[in-house]
């Protein structure tokens, strides 16, 4: 190859290159108009967004606490009966609430919009797959939204009320007070539903993984008690002194654990039938 030739060739790279960047650019900022635009969406409707849905998890009008409520009334279980005493939320600082309602308007905006978000990732990535891979990959926006969504509500209704109850209840000694932050907790709510979300998107995460072979249901099924471990811990750690409220924490975790394996099994199932 002459020189002339490797140079056209270099030039085409480069500019192969630059189009990708171009196009990576416009899915960037399709994502980002659409978070603004739900974000835009929160900030109007304000009161709703944290009346009804923000500062709700902790008064006893919630449903999550009135179904304990009415579990404990059966069981006899008094632990159950959280956020009984709905604690005072203050604000200490002069910028606090509106810096407070623009956080939460964009936090709103990138939850609702995020399957449009990953819609746009994977537009950006389908043209690189390969026909076999696409076809596995079919229905992997719908599933990735559904199992974000679902981990969404997990993280609002079951492990915000228990840890809503649990960190605002809890006292090192009579002569303190809680009157807690209006920040500190409205980053507690979002940071509990955000990982709630991003939880539920496991047994996602561990197909992409198989793919790409840095794990394999031998490695999950080796580490499982390991795991089991870390979600007791975890679930112990957020939810009242009581075994129903643990194990209400524990199977979803536990559940989405052992579709990962079924996952790996079938990905692995799969890559070494295309080997034959």
């Amino acid at each position: 190859m002459s020189d002339s030739d490797k140079e056209a060739t270099k030039e085409e790279n480069q500019m192969s290159f630059l189009e990708h960047l171009e196009e990576l650019r416009w899915h960037l900022m399709r994502s980002v108009i659409a978070v603004m635009v739900f974000a835009i969406g929160a900030f109007i409707f304000y009161d709703f967004i944290f009346n009804v849905l923000i500062l709700a998890p902790k008064n006893p009008e919630f449903f999550t606490n009135k179904m304990f409520f009415i579990l404990s009334e059966y069981t006899g279980v008094e632990s159950l009966k959280i956020n009984r005493h709905p604690f005072q939320i203050i604000n200490i600082n002069m910028a606090g609430q509106f810096a407070t309602h623009i956080s939460v308007s964009l936090v709103i905006g990138i939850i609702a919009s995020f399957p449009y978000i990953f819609y746009e990732f994977w537009s950006f990535l389908k043209p690189a797959l390969y026909d076999n891979e696409k076809k596995h990959a079919r229905g992997s926006i719908f599933y990735t939204s559904f199992l974000f969504a679902l981990g969404i509500l997990f993280g609002y209704y079951i492990i915000t009320p228990l840890s809503v109850h649990f960190l605002g209840s809890y006292s090192v000694s009579d002569q303190v007070l809680n009157q807690i932050n209006l920040t500190s907790y409205i980053s507690s709510i979002t940071s509990i539903v955000l990982a709630g979300g991003v939880i539920f998107e496991l047994p996602v995460l561990i197909f992409f993984l198989s793919k790409i072979g840095l794990v394999s249901p031998e490695f999950l099924k080796k580490h499982r008690k390991h795991s089991v471990v870390l979600i007791l811990i975890l679930s112990a750690i957020i939810t009242p002194p009581d075994i129903f409220s643990q194990v209400l924490v524990c199977l979803p975790l536990l559940l989405l654990y052992e579709i990962g394996i079924k996952i790996s099994k079938r990905v692995q199932k799969n890559q070494l039938a295309n080997l034959e």
